[in-house]
């Protein structure tokens, strides 16, 4: 159940503010015997955490002006206990942390401690989600989104110190990627989170796992081969009836690729006792080779030694980054992180000219505030039409619903679909082979100058070709079939050397 009242007036800026106090004391008093007064404080931070679980208890019962004020008393005296450790002899700042990370992990689903930074004098109408992201902004109840097999999932992400350094790797150096995941996921959230949703799977996790593998590209291909949003492998995915029809590898649609990964899930949890690390170990790095580590014991941690030695440094980075993008989409606000507000409901328009959706994202530019254009949403929406290839007036085409509008002031007359269309189908020069370079006995490429045919696979390109065969050279291979920007597409025979 949510309290919008209570929701809404709830800021986190004290719990914030106490947090960064302890931040500049960190090592302070960590092996020193407590004193009488830093007894005192702990006394005090008891009390709060106490205070803070009544709260919350008071939310849940409705009860939204007592939980108010219980929540303000035990926030102001967890801000003044935090702000005296420092000059406090004996008083260890870790006891604060640990609480913070405990009321987090309570507060999980049940209410949104806003931004207080940008909310600051906002009036948000009653029962609204604007100005929320990540979990808070969802409609849906906030138990589908939190629980795992009955259990929260804050209760199963261990805070340990591989998922801190994920945590900072998310917030730093990968921050672009979480934000693109998070846009590309939004447009994406209506065939994908049901899927999830009927098997009663956290969409934290899908979000997790979604960041991570592919960043939310629907028509991602690893160099292993793994396909789609979820990069599934070609042999899993049949396994889970993700198969090739009419030449579409439903690896790369969204709903499908969604349905498939909350089936291996859900038979993986129920493998692995419902250890949520060890099944995510399994879809990354194999559920045989994860079995035969594990044996019996499906209660040993991931990260004992005899499990987490065995692993590749794939697996070892995989399930912490994982479980770290899943927290931070649960609880943003509490690291300074702010995901954009993104209107993803779901639309589509019937084209009224010829277009392809190459055309499509020029003429809509930056159309309700995308300022990064609207190519990866549209392959996105319509994974199984080339964006390269016109579409013939009267087809439909998926956009967001935010577009239908501005597709029609846009993109069905006027000068910019012409732009776009004169901009697609522009000539390139032909530039003529060069002479085949000189044979060296240390090349790798042909000795005999003989070729040989090569059929494009979905997934394929140039230079994933080139090392699959045992060539050295793009160029020579682009060249050979008179390809522009080494551009090649399912089906297509391309003339190869026959390399060593």
């Amino acid at each position: 159940m949510v309290f919008p009242a209570f929701r809404r007036s709830v800021r986190l800026a004290p719990l914030a503010v106490a947090t960064a106090l302890l931040a500049a004391c960190a090592s302070n008093g960590g092996g020193t015997k407590p004193s009488p007064e830093a007894n005192q404080l702990y006394a005090q931070l008891d009390q709060a955490s106490r205070g803070y679980e009544t709260a919350v208890t008071q939310a849940r019962a409705g009860n939204t002006q007592a939980a108010q004020k219980t929540l303000d008393a035990s926030l102001d005296q967890l801000k003044a206990a935090a702000a005296h450790c420092p000059s406090t002899p004996g008083c260890d700042s870790q006891r604060f942390f640990s609480a913070f990370d405990r009321l987090l992990r309570l507060k999980d689903g049940n209410f949104s401690l806003g931004d207080d930074l940008a909310a600051m004098g906002d009036e948000v109408p009653e029962g609204s989600d604007s100005g929320k992201t990540g979990a808070a902004s969802l409609p849906e109840a906030q138990r589908s989104v939190t629980l795992l097999r009955g259990q929260r999932l804050s209760q199963l992400i261990a805070m340990n110190g591989p998922v801190k350094a994920a945590l900072e790797m998310w917030l730093t150096q990968w921050r672009g990627n979480l934000m693109d995941a998070y846009i590309n996921y939004q447009y994406l959230r209506y065939q994908m989170w049901p899927e999830y949703q009927k098997a009663d799977l956290p969409e934290a996790l899908l979000f997790g796992i979604l960041a991570k593998e592919s960043g939310g590209k629907v028509h991602a291909v690893s160099r292993s081969g793994a396909a789609g949003p979820l990069q599934f492998m070609y042999a899993t995915g049949l396994r889970f009836g993700l198969t090739t029809e009419d030449g579409f590898d439903s690896r790369f649609d969204p709903a499908a690729s969604a349905r498939a990964n909350a089936e291996y899930m859900d038979e993986q949890l129920r493998a692995f006792n419902n250890n949520l690390e060890l099944t995510l170990a399994a879809y990354n790095g194999g559920e045989g080779r994860m079995r035969r580590m594990v044996g019996d014991n499906t209660s040993v941690s991931l990260y004992d030694p005899t499990i987490y030695n065995q692993l590749s440094q794939e697996t070892r980075d995989y399930v912490p980054s994982v479980l770290a993008a899943a927290w931070l989409f649960l609880h943003p606000e509490s690291y300074n992180l702010r995901f954009p507000r993104v209107d993803g409901a779901p639309g589509s328009v019937v084209l009224k000219r010829p277009a392809s959706l190459t055309e499509l994202t020029v003429c809509l530019g930056s159309a309700a505030g995308m300022t990064d254009g609207w190519f990866r949403t549209l392959r996105n929406l319509n994974p199984r039409l080339d964006p390269q290839v016109s579409q013939p007036a009267g087809v439909r085409v998926m956009v967001p619903k935010v577009l239908e509008k501005p597709y029609e002031a846009r993109c069905t007359d006027g000068p910019w679909p012409i732009l776009a269309n004169d901009l697609h189908t522009a000539v390139l020069p032909v530039v003529p082979p060069s002479p085949p370079p000189p044979v060296s006995t240390s090349s790798r490429s042909s000795s005999s100058g003989k070729t040989r045919s090569y059929t494009v696979r979905r997934g394929d390109t140039l230079t994933s070709i080139v090392y699959k065969l045992g060539c050295t050279s793009v160029q020579e291979v682009a060249e050979m079939n008179g390809l522009n920007h080494q551009h090649i597409k399912p089906g297509q025979s391309l003339k190869v050397p026959s390399c060593r």
